[in-house]
């Protein structure tokens, strides 16, 4: 538990001492990443892309948005033959960053769906005024008026009909942290080290007590998960997340939408893997200006905070929360069965002269089911039935990416 090199910023501190001096770790990534003027997502210091602090599917490549519209175009079609209500066809995308997957889905349902851009509306959920910002400026030069942003809780009061992106977002809601001392379980904080005067104020993590919502949440995840927090041999300093906001963020999401389906694109272990003991430190992640490391105190504001996904956690709270669980992949066999074999074999067919274009799109296109990086991300497809008060399997819908021969 060593603290930070990077001195406490002077916000921060006003923000810890006021505090009484120690806060939990799920409100220091709070306030890191979400603060309205100093979170680095709030006052859109980060940027994402190529040139920016890291790159994600949608930036790397805009064949990604062309093959995941393969699945949502099939995800509307099944959900507007039963549309008897008539009501007009959602998207709602969850943390859009940039704007470059909607930006690009657009363009492909214009060019390859043109009958969905009519009745469709698309909704963008951006809590951060930094990136609305740039979505805004992003989307401005696409030609459909039917765009709106709103929060969840405002679409939890007026829901639609429809599909729900959560695209590397639920990495970035802040966690808890829990860690072991003594062969005893501690929720980890963050105080202030002043070293002795009021200018070299540095950064460290606290052993706070457990909480009874954390000690609740860890005895629910034990009974469900037939695992032990922290596990059989666990060494002392063992460390991992907790993701306790998952169960109010899939309560509010299921309220938004009447009839539909949902999709999670995020990085995610499964449970034996992510609390075991060969994984003491969890895993918590910074990044900036493509560069990552595992200290969370660099320059808070400026650095990107992540932590992985449980894979059973996730459908263990969904499932209590009115979301039917259907299914989950790798984004490589995801993008697979959406024709990305396909895709890399109509490359052959450019013109001599775009050789070089070739070349690129290629590269982006394997870069996207590499496992040792973007091919790792894993999809999770989720249905809802609010109108019949449960999931109807009279209806249930099929889902390209899950099957070995798509449809």
């Amino acid at each position: 538990m060593k603290a930070s090199s990077a001195n406490c910023p002077e916000w921060l501190t006003r923000r810890i001492l006021n505090a009484g001096g120690s806060i939990s770790f799920h409100q220091y990534m709070d306030w890191a990443l979400n603060d309205p003027e100093h979170g680095a997502y709030s006052s859109g210091r980060l940027k994402v892309g190529k040139q920016g602090d890291f790159v994600t599917s949608p930036a790397c490549s805009s064949d990604f948005a062309a093959l995941l519209a393969e699945q949502i175009a099939d995800w509307f079609a099944q959900l507007e033959s039963i549309n008897v209500q008539k009501l007009p066809l959602t998207l709602v995308e969850i943390g859009p960053g940039e704007g470059d997957l909607i930006y690009d889905l657009l363009s492909t349902f214009k060019e390859k769906f043109p009958e969905i851009i009519d009745n469709l509306e698309i909704i963008l959920v951006e809590p951060n005024e930094g990136m609305l910002a740039r979505q805004k400026i992003k989307l401005s030069s696409i030609s459909h008026d039917r765009i709106r942003w709103c929060s969840l809780k405002e679409l939890s009061i007026k829901p639609v009909f429809g599909i729900i992106i959560a695209h590397e977002i639920l990495d970035a809601l802040p966690v808890e942290r829990v860690v072991l001392k003594d062969s005893n379980l501690f929720r980890q904080g963050v105080k202030i080290n002043s070293k002795g005067n009021d200018i070299e104020r540095e950064l460290e993590f606290d052993f706070l007590p457990l909480t009874k919502h954390l000690e609740r949440y860890i005895k629910d995840i034990e009974t469900h998960l037939s695992i032990e927090i922290p596990p059989m041999s666990a060494p002392d300093s063992w460390c991992t997340e907790l993701h306790t906001e998952l169960a109010n963020w899939f309560d509010i999401s299921s309220k938004a939408i009447v009839r539909g389906a949902m999709l999670i694109i995020d990085y995610a272990l499964e449970a034996k893997r992510y609390y075991s003991s060969a994984r003491p430190s969890g895993s918590l992640m910074s990044y900036k200006g493509q560069r990552v490391t595992d200290n969370p105190f660099i320059k808070p504001g400026y650095w990107d905070i992540t932590s992985h996904l449980c894979i059973e956690v996730l459908e263990f709270l969904s499932s209590r929360n009115s979301w039917t669980f259907l299914g989950e992949v790798r984004q490589g066999q995801a993008l697979l069965a959406l024709g990305l074999a396909r895709r890399l074999h109509s490359l052959q067919s450019l013109p001599p002269d775009q050789l070089n274009v070739a070349l690129i799109r290629r590269e982006a296109l394997l870069r996207l089911v590499d496992p040792a990086g973007l091919g790792e991300f894993r999809w999770f497809a989720f249905a809802i039935d609010n109108l019949s008060n449960s999931y109807n399997e009279d209806w249930k819908l099929k889902t390209k990416f899950l099957s070995s021969n798509p449809y």
